[in-house]
């Protein structure tokens, strides 16, 4: 397969899943292979539901329409034309795939077939219904893929190279299980927000969208706040109050009552709202329905700070703070050419 060709197919794949980018589904009569696939799909996202409480519907949704909104033509190119991506012979490559929020592991898969490659696919048992069946529709509308994809479950062998995604612990194993392949080892990071007590309800309800969305299971949310000294929380606890039907949500809700009546028997401060907590703490990774905060008094000193820690640190969301923030509301909102770790997955695998 030529690059255009691996292009095209992905650009019906982001139509496909277009489909599903919304609460309600709507088919469209203009899709490749749907009387094939659409209901299929449907079936899958309902197996996933059930198969784990954290992927609900609105969820799946977002994450959805994230990658119908990513995969046009216009977005890949602009993702592929700093890179010089030959025909080669295609290498096998690895990836095992963390499964905390839906698809998140799509951009590796698609890295490696887009650059030309085999993926060889090892997925979490939490999330392990979507991509097989959008493998297959892949194969379907592009037979150049077929061969070139593989999900497996067993040890995985015979490949030239590895991304690999996991705890801090796992990533551990993988330096020294993988130390011989050319690799790509993710572990543990978090996302901060940096406030200035400048900010408007807008600002801080758009933060609430990266505190809360996946529950705050991903590496991108926000889980730790630094704050002025003296900062008052009440504008920020408004601007929260528009997600508290998420404490509907058992697995939430189960979280909420357990890290809060830790918190009392510890006599640990917090302020609380019903739905989430927040501590002073100056650890970067707060458990679910838990927000961290920090007093800060001189800028400057905080962003030396943070530059020590950046090896921890998936996003700084703020304004006007740093040069590589995020916007408020942005964080899981992320382009083709926001790599994580800021490790340039393309050039990985061109160079392999």
């Amino acid at each position: 397969m030529h690059l255009q060709q691996r292009i095209n197919a992905f650009v019906k794949l982001g139509d496909f899943l277009s489909q599903f980018s919304n609460e309600r589904i709507q088919k469209k009569e203009t899709i490749e292979y749907n009387d094939l696939f659409f209901e299929g799909f449907k079936h899958q996202l309902k197996l996933a539901e059930e198969n784990n409480g954290w992927f609900s519907k609105e969820n799946m949704a977002f994450a959805i329409n994230g990658w119908a909104d990513s995969l046009t033509f216009k977005k890949l190119h602009k993702w592929l034309s700093p890179y010089n991506i030959t025909n080669k012979e295609p290498k096998l490559v690895a990836i095992i795939m963390a499964g905390n929020i839906p698809l998140v592991g799509f951009h590796d898969f698609l890295s490696v077939l887009i650059s030309g490659h085999h993926a060889l696919v090892k997925q979490s048992s939490n999330d392990k219904y979507l991509l097989p069946y959008l493998a297959k529709y892949l194969e379907f509308v592009e037979p150049g893929f077929k061969g070139a994809i593989t999900f497996t479950e067993d040890k995985l062998e015979q490949f030239d190279a590895v991304i690999a995604t996991g705890s801090n612990n796992t990533a551990r194993y993988f330096e020294y299980y993988f130390k011989h392949k050319p690799s790509i080892i993710r572990n543990n990071r978090n996302s901060i927000a940096v406030l200035n007590g400048q900010e408007t309800l807008e600002d801080m309800q758009a933060l609430s969208e990266d505190i809360f969305r996946y529950y705050g299971l991903g590496c991108r949310n926000v889980s730790k706040l630094y704050v002025p000294k003296d900062y008052n929380f009440d504008l920020f606890f408004q601007a929260m109050y528009h997600w508290h039907p998420i404490i509907e949500k058992a697995k939430y809700a189960n979280n909420y009552d357990y890290n809060k009546a830790v918190y009392i028997m510890s006599e640990f401060d917090m302020l609380e709202n019903g739905f989430l907590m927040i501590k002073e703490d100056t650890s970067a990774v707060s458990p679910i329905a838990t927000v961290f905060y920090e007093f800060y008094e001189n800028p400057t000193e905080l962003k030396q700070k943070l530059e020590q820690q950046k090896e921890s640190i998936q996003c700084i969301v703020s304004k006007g703070f740093v040069q590589n923030e995020i916007a408020f509301g942005n964080t899981q909102k992320p382009q083709l050419w926001d790599y994580a770790d800021d490790v340039d997955s393309i050039e990985f695998l061109l160079a392999i």
